[in-house]
């Protein structure tokens, strides 16, 4: 076995038997802390709580804490405890259960996928899977029904798209629609695609609802088994906290049972999903709840105002490059969703909000701009937007002057500069996932990657940020390159400035004493490996309050 490995397994033996109250010595290792007075340690001591004790030297920690449980980490790299900024656990449990059509070439691929997953599955079932990208065929075409039915005649198959915002269905799926999807019409906040009136079978945003409302939801011992299957996904690649992007009142009852039960293994700052019912009782607690053990809180609502750039339901300011005529559109109306965020201002609750175009992030920073009024600069609101991905140059400023956080995933960029450009022009070019362009502005930066849009390793996040290129390299020199970001500010945004946008950086985002032991043992060192090696670091463990989960 490697030394990292020993490490691993020396701790896990230690700590069994360490005696209780006694501290711990993670010691003969290669600290990246994340501190700026004290960038880099060979040792850190924690107590039984998993609470930052000092983090130094070898020789002199050792000195200090004599008897403390030693683990020799064997000069293995640690980083401070990773954390997600934006991704949907229930999302990723439930995705594990369905057909996975990611990375599929061409509808006939989908198909064979289909037909090997519901081998599997009682012939009644609704056929459900997620991950395909219509941008990966060569016509770059959405499919229809038709592409379904002469496979699955009879049964119904819904189809989430790669980023949750259209579905792909079956004419027998389309049967139990909540109205006939056929005609002029179109549903509020969303789009049905149509050929000569007649519903193709592609939905986009507020339509998906119209069939995948008939799909049966899972009970609470399937959402609880589908948690479970996230969190060992997540810390196995080496997260210690996921920032949860929109869950319900129910669903957020189960992780509280969860909790309770000493069943979450990372921390999790949920996310309110801005129906009535969840901020209603987030208000109810004053703007901010969290559980005794720190693992679960809840603090702010998720508000969206337009769809995804891949399926052309961002909202832009001008039409789409590639289908003239179209600029997107607003999931929410706008008057419903500055009641929304006024009532949340009123409640203390923090407030992120879904914006991909530039016309959509120009109406929630309109929208925040005249809610927040004088305490866009006297409070410490810490309003975020979500994915902030295609912005108007003039309008990145702006996020400073209202002390606002950008919430960036950096493998959006690599999976969507392919085809980007077609969709934009280059000259809104200038303004899309410009990472550089927020720090050059004194904006923080939140990582994540919106998993499973994008794959939860994080490994893969600071690949994207720090080379702008796909795992084979290309472009050459990185895709708009000015924008790349250098190796620390990469880890920062999945550390410190993940932990700041969650107002948890008193506890967690960096290795320093007063801090909680999270942290992560990785095979390698993403300060100094070859670019192309970052993607392929494994962790070795992952640390949650001093323990190995």
């Amino acid at each position: 076995m490697s030394c990292p490995m020993r490490c691993c397994v020396a701790a896990l033996l230690a700590l069994a038997s360490a005696p209780a109250g006694a501290d711990t010595l993670l010691f003969n290792a290669r600290i990246h802390t994340m501190d700026a007075q004290h960038p880099e340690a060979g040792a850190m001591v924690w107590d039984e709580g998993g609470k930052l004790l000092a983090v130094g030297d070898t020789l002199t920690l050792q000195a200090r804490h004599a008897g403390a449980t030693r683990v020799d980490a064997h000069g293995a790299v640690v980083v401070p405890g990773l954390i997600d900024a934006h991704g949907h656990l229930l999302g990723l449990g439930l995705a594990l259960g369905q057909a996975d059509l990611v990375g599929t070439r061409s509808r006939a691929e989908v198909v064979e996928r289909l037909r090997v997953f519901a081998a599997k599955l009682p012939k009644d079932a609704w056929l459900v899977g997620n991950g395909w990208d219509q941008n990966d065929w060569a016509d770059e075409q959405f499919p229809t029904a038709a592409d379904l039915d002469a496979a699955f005649p009879d049964r119904p198959v819904y189809l989430d798209r790669v980023d949750g915002h259209a579905a792909w269905v079956n004419s027998a799926a389309m049967k139990h629609a909540t109205r006939n999807l056929d005609g002029e019409w179109q549903p509020d906040g969303g789009h049905i695609e149509r050929a000569g009136g007649k519903a193709s079978g592609v939905l986009v945003d507020g339509a998906v609802a119209l069939v995948g409302a008939a799909i049966p939801p899972p009970d609470e011992a399937q959402t609880r088994a589908a948690y479970q299957a996230a969190f060992a996904r997540a810390v196995a690649a080496g997260l210690t906290g996921v920032h949860d992007a929109g869950v319900s009142l129910a669903d957020f009852r189960i992780l509280q049972k969860l909790d309770a039960a000493g069943d979450l293994p990372l921390r999790l700052v949920e996310f309110a999903d801005g129906d009535r019912e969840a901020l209603q009782w987030l208000c109810g607690q004053g703007g901010h709840w969290s559980a005794p053990d720190g693992r679960l809180r809840m603090q702010t609502v998720k508000l969206y105002m337009d769809g995804a750039l891949g399926s052309r339901g961002a909202a832009l300011l001008a039409d789409y490059s590639d289908d003239p005529g179209n600029r997107g559109l607003f999931v929410t109306d706008p008057k419903a969703y500055r009641a929304a965020v006024e009532k949340a201002h009123r409640c203390h609750v923090q407030v992120a909000t879904h914006a991909i175009g530039d016309r959509a992030n120009r109406m929630v920073l309109d929208t925040y701009e005249a809610v927040l009024g004088k305490d866009a600069a006297s409070t410490d609101h810490r309003w975020r937007v979500e994915h902030a991905q295609v912005v108007t140059l003039q309008d990145i400023p702006r996020f400073a002057t209202l002390h606002l956080i950008a919430s960036m995933q950096p493998t959006h960029a690599t999976s969507d500069m392919p085809w980007a450009q077609k969709r934009l022009g280059a000259e809104r070019l200038a303004g899309a996932y410009a990472w550089q362009r927020f720090i050059h502005d004194r904006v923080p930066l939140a990582f994540g990657s919106d998993f499973p849009v994008e794959d939860v390793d994080p490994m893969l996040g600071l690949y994207a940020a720090v080379t702008r290129q796909d795992l084979h390299g290309q472009p050459p020199g990185g895709w708009l390159p000015d924008q790349k970001v250098s190796r620390l500010q990469a880890l920062a945004g999945f550390t410190r400035g993940a932990a700041y946008a969650g107002f948890m950086e008193h506890e967690v985002g960096a290795l320093e004493p007063g801090l909680r032991a999270d942290f992560v043992i990785l095979d390698g060192d993403p300060m100094t490996v070859p670019l192309r090696r970052i993607a392929d670091l494994k962790p070795v463990s992952t640390w949650v309050d001093g323990k190995p989960v």
